[in-house]
């Protein structure tokens, strides 16, 4: 497609900006939603809203494990998908004369941990020095509304794309990522994708993402009155022995002859991470039995089921020792069974993004290869569909008092509206 126009340009510029205040609203409002797993709901009803704000009719996707099941981006679910539709909505253009476009983003986010310790109630956004402060304002509710307005200030401008513009608005992203897999085989290719996902205090350009596996270990040990407590097995402490071997599997993944050149001069890119931990049943008694969820990430180069394998191995090492002698450990895979991703930075999509970031907002997104992963390896390893996956500075993703700044949010918007146009083309609305 043809460069912008000045003339357009300026009006989709001027058009973000007039909207600067609908956008905080809207994003106050579905940050207001605790879209944590299972209760997505309201979430999505809200995004269904803003989608019939913009003119366009809502339909609900469905994530159905036995029709994803053999696909190698499925992982095993954690808890059922009855009443937790995907909603998406697919803008049509009188006629097709550019190249269509997926806007995509999760309403899911993590539990907020301990409420009383936020400075101000994780569901009540807060806007305090040019910051929104809220579960999942950063991740990554602030890109989700950056892609409805984006396509509302295209409107305000008296445009639309003249493409195909799928929006899609999924659960999971936090654990499997199979209700952006049900939407992505549920609607038809497009040419390319936007992710507004957050960097880590930075204005980010995703340009890896490592992979990740969940995992769960019990093991049952051998209760007894802890006065006789050497003739028990303690399954807590049994569950440490188990732990250890990990960190050791952790300390040699993150060697340097380990790490893929797209993670070089990252620290530490490979965790794991014991994220749970259940067990016992009284402090005076030996307890029966512990279970451990653990995170393990996967390198570039790597692979979830050659990981996978090296999970079962090292649970089976750890059954064996001498201080697990009496205890039964079970293995089982649960939540992210998710291959690792490269993202291209030489494609369009993403050269188009750097230049209208660049252009609009007067400084450079930041290269970030991610420790964590995103919904962006969907597209790109199993539908050779180029990702732009970048968005606004976010601060303390998934900890206490997470917050976005609203200037950077702004400044995503500007972004997709500009590529979007110059994307896709545009007609008169």
């Amino acid at each position: 497609m043809p460069a912008l126009d000045p003339g357009v340009r300026r009006a989709i510029l001027d058009a973000v900006t007039a909207l600067e205040g609908e956008s905080v609203a809207a994003l106050e409002r579905l940050v207001r939603c605790p879209s944590t797993l299972g209760n997505e709901a309201s979430a999505l009803e809200e995004m269904a809203r803003n989608y019939v704000a913009l003119g366009l009719a809502p339909r609900r996707v469905p994530t159905v494990p036995e029709q994803l099941a053999s696909h190698p981006g499925f992982s095993p679910p954690l808890i059922s998908y009855e009443g937790r539709d995907n909603v998406v909505a697919v803008h049509t253009p009188r006629e097709k004369k550019g190249r269509s476009l997926v806007l995509q983003g999760h309403v899911d986010v993590v539990p907020e941990g301990a409420a009383e310790i936020w400075a101000t109630p994780p569901y009540e956004p807060s806007i305090r020095d040019g910051r929104m402060y809220g579960r999942g304002a950063g991740d990554m509710k602030a890109g989700d509304i950056s892609n409805v307005m984006a396509f509302r200030a295209l409107q305000m401008a008296g445009l639309q794309p003249a493409a195909e513009v799928q929006f899609q608005s999924v659960i999971e992203e936090e654990c499997t990522g199979n209700g952006a897999l049900a939407c992505m085989l549920a609607l038809p290719k497009c040419d390319a994708v936007i992710i507004p996902e957050p960097g880590p205090g930075v204005e980010g350009l995703y340009t890896a993402e490592v992979g990740v596996i969940w995992a769960w270990v019990t093991v049952t040990g051998r209760p007894v009155h802890v006065r006789d407590m050497q003739a028990g097995v303690n399954a807590i402490e049994a569950a440490y022995v188990i732990s250890q071997r990990f960190k050791a599997y952790e300390a040699e993944m993150n060697r340097a002859e380990n790490i893929h050149s797209s993670f070089f001069g990252v620290n530490h890119p490979v965790n794991v991470n014991f994220g749970t931990v259940q067990g016992g049943e009284w402090n005076s008694s030996v307890p029966t039995r512990a279970k451990i969820g653990l995170r393990v990430g996967i390198m570039v180069g790597n692979t979830a089921k050659a990981v996978k394998a090296d999970i079962e191995r090292l649970v089976a090492e750890a059954a064996g020792d001498e201080r697990l002698r009496g205890t039964k450990v079970a293995l089982e895979f649960a939540g992210f069974m998710a291959d690792p991703c490269l993202f291209d930075k030489e494609s369009e999509i993403v050269r188009m993004v750097q230049r209208h970031f660049s252009e609009a907002n007067g400084r450079e997104l930041r290269d970030y290869p991610a420790s964590g992963l995103t919904d962006g390896r969907f597209f790109e390893l199993y539908q050779s569909t180029r990702v732009a996956c970048f968005g606004p500075d976010a601060d303390s993703i998934h900890g206490i008092d997470e917050s976005v700044g609203l200037e950077s949010f702004h400044a995503t918007t500007r972004t997709i509206a500009l590529t979007m146009a110059e994307w896709c083309g545009v007609e008169k609305a």
